[in-house]
């Protein structure tokens, strides 16, 4: 086991539902073998301010199923420099602290690299609802996101049904179709768009008309925002086919709320492997799920690198909707 004494932890980049309980087992399970865990808010532009708090077994009372993070998160150009890296490593060595816990995304992850060459020992918790970070099955803050969208694609439906029109749903992803094919196909979906696979607008014209002809007078098609705009689709239907489909954006009512109890066991087994990986000695790694099992996987071999696409969900989606 390391000699480490006092470990930090940090959120950085898109807040994730889930980002809390992974803080509350990280604390607890530092403090229970022994350690002294510093919170860093406001992830690296914090670091560079020494913006850190001590934190106790209370710190961290009552917020497993609290959404966003109360050490907040921001993002932070000056980190991204050599120079801003170099004070970053300082304040870490100023501090005392002896390893640290990164909780996020890939760009978090990327700076948690940085900080590894250095010299500090560092491991990376996979948290945000995009779920586009290879080495890791799920990431933080997915199943949350997706439940969010299936309520509302449900709710929407209702709308579809009595007024018997198509509905565009605009989810998060980024370049990520995760959360779109997840929520298409629990959602019943008639059409997914995502970046991995594109459909033409004609292609979505032509899943309209045969449901048409067999009588349907309703429809909902989910995009992710990353494969192009629900109103630019949706005028391009009109175009082809005299339909005005209503657009309706999702956008940051995914980031937030409660997270679902599958988002607090992840975060709460990877936020306390994080400790027991820095316990081991394991800088340089993040903590991951593959096939219901914690591993480490080196930051270096997740970074910058996609994410494999599942197009057979995809596949299932287009079949269960003929």
């Amino acid at each position: 086991m390391s000699a480490m004494g006092r470990i930090g932890v940090l959120t950085s980049g898109g807040d994730a539902p889930g980002m809390n309980a992974a803080i509350r087992a990280v604390v607890r399970t530092g403090i229970y073998y022994g350690y002294q865990i510093v919170g860093i808010r406001r992830g690296y532009a914090g670091l560079l301010a020494g913006d850190m708090i001590d934190m106790e077994l209370g710190s961290v009372a009552d917020i497993i199923h609290r959404g966003g993070t109360i050490l907040r998160t921001a993002r932070s150009e000056e980190f991204t420099t050599e120079v801003g890296q170099a004070q970053a490593y300082e304040n870490l060595v100023a501090a005392g602290i002896d390893g640290l816990i990164v909780i996020g995304g890939d760009g978090s992850l990327r700076g948690a690299a940085a900080l590894a060459q250095r010299g500090i020992p560092i491991v990376g918790v996979p948290a945000t609802i995009d779920n586009d970070m290879a080495g890791t099955d799920v990431t933080i803050g997915f199943d949350t996101a997706i439940n969010t969208a299936v309520t509302a694609i449900d709710r929407i439906r209702d709308t579809a049904t009595s007024h018997e029109r198509t509905y565009i749903i605009e989810v998060m992803g980024r370049l990520s179709g995760q959360i779109a094919i997840a929520a298409g196909l629990a959602a019943g979906a008639e059409s997914i768009v995502v970046p991995e696979a594109l459909i033409s607008s004609e292609q979505i014209c032509e899943r309209l008309q045969r449901g048409f002809q067999r009588g349907k007078r309703h429809s909902i098609i989910v995009v992710c925002e990353g494969a192009g705009s629900g109103y630019a689709i949706s005028e391009r239907i009109e175009a082809l086919t005299g339909l005005r489909p209503r657009v309706t954006v999702l956008g940051y009512i995914q980031r937030g709320g409660s997270p679902t109890a599958q988002d607090r066991i992840l975060a709460s087994r990877l936020g306390a492997y994080a400790v027991e990986l820095l316990r081991q000695g394991q800088g340089g790694y993040m903590a991951a799920l593959q096939g219901g099992q914690l591993v480490s996987v080196p930051i270096e071999q997740v970074v910058g690198r996609p994410r494999d696409f599942d197009s057979q969900l995809l596949l299932l989606s287009q079949i269960l909707s003929i």
